[in-house]
């Protein structure tokens, strides 16, 4: 079940929409975008989907309980080389959650996981390119800093991963896996900001993270 949007949550969702928008026109920015890094998928790519995948990820079908965590609302927009966007792309996102275990069984702590985090969600871009889920802020575990995982399905090319990061984390400069990015604005465009989202009165963040892959998509 996807989530339902209170007033703060629509005043966010038509600025998403605002801003991708302004990026409709083929080719626009083009000259200003970097491509978005591909990184690791890593072992944890869930082995076992959940039976929910929507984009929340912070309420499972239709339970009572929520996740634990701060409540995130990660938006952005799937571009292509000439920064067109890239509609019916599907967006995939997985992560750890409070405890820092991920869904996949054999994830560390995978016995303390917690059982209303959905863990893994999609999403397919509609005419602008925009995807939207609810989450949680990444927690680190041990060996990484916070992240989330993002893939970026595309009709025709080979599947896309990458992961964002908290921006300003200290835990980013000990990350092996984001120092093998060399390219400073490759590597900062990688680091997002968890900002408060603004109206929530209950402490919830928005972070912005645009892809913009390699490649043109034919059609």
């Amino acid at each position: 079940m996807s989530f339902s949007l209170g007033c703060s949550r629509r005043s966010f969702l038509g600025g998403l929409a605002w801003g991708a928008a302004a990026l409709s026109a083929p080719g626009a920015w083009a000259e200003e975008l970097v491509q978005t890094p591909d990184q690791t998928e890593g072992p944890f790519y869930p082995d076992h989907l959940p039976l929910d995948t929507d984009n929340d990820l912070v309420v499972i079908n239709d339970a009572l309980d929520s996740a634990v965590g701060e409540i995130t609302y990660l938006s952005g927009r799937i571009l292509d080389s000439a920064g067109n966007p890239v509609r019916n792309a599907v967006v995939e996102i997985w992560q750890v959650d409070s405890n820092a275990a991920y869904l996949h069984t054999g994830s560390d702590n995978h016995d303390r996981r917690d059982g209303n985090f959905q863990g893994f969600g999609r999403f397919t871009t509609g005419r602008t390119g925009e995807y939207l889920f609810r989450t949680i802020k990444p927690v680190p575990y041990p060996g990484r800093t916070p992240h989330i995982h993002v893939a970026v399905n595309v009709k025709g090319q080979p599947k896309f991963a990458t992961q964002c990061y908290i921006k300003d984390h200290p835990g980013n400069a000990r990350d092996f896996v984001l120092a093998n990015v060399r390219d400073q604005r490759a590597r900062e465009s990688l680091l997002v900001d968890f900002a408060p989202l603004e109206g929530s009165r209950i402490g919830e963040l928005a972070a912005t993270f645009d892809v913009v892959l390699g490649f043109t998509p034919e059609g």
